[in-house]
């Protein structure tokens, strides 16, 4: 099945287009956006002082999250985050654990940041 193929039991929410930007360093210097409450999807370029300051797929969650919530914001929150994010060297398979990407958040156990590694594909296609 090709990627623009639709099966008869999906169902498209929205469309978005992707224009290809090369890397540099390893970083697109673009965030991909997603809204899921309202389906809202845009790109966004990564702040100089965020590339400056922070490294890698954590370093970019926790500034992410940090710049996305509030103090007050709980797990359970519409504006908590999920940012899901890969370092420079995501999908290089000539090291090994590049294919993983970060999850970071709230956590639902403490209230408090919480991240997680992610393996599989999903890394290498981020």
């Amino acid at each position: 099945m090709e990627r623009s193929e639709v099966r008869s039991s999906d169902r498209i929410i929205k469309r978005w287009s992707y224009s290809w930007t090369p890397l540099s360093r390893g970083y697109t210097d673009k965030i991909l956006y997603i809204n899921v409450g309202t389906a809202d999807i845009k790109d966004k370029n990564v702040p100089v002082e965020m590339k400056e300051k922070f490294i890698g797929g954590k370093g970019y969650g926790l500034r992410l999250l940090w710049d996305g919530t509030r103090p007050d914001t709980k797990w359970d929150d519409p504006d908590n985050e999920i940012i899901i994010s890969s370092g420079p060297i995501g999908g290089i398979t000539q090291y090994s654990g590049t294919g993983k990407s970060l999850v970071v958040s709230i956590s639902p156990q403490t209230d408090s940041v919480m991240d997680s590694n992610v393996g599989g594909f999903f890394g290498l296609f981020l």
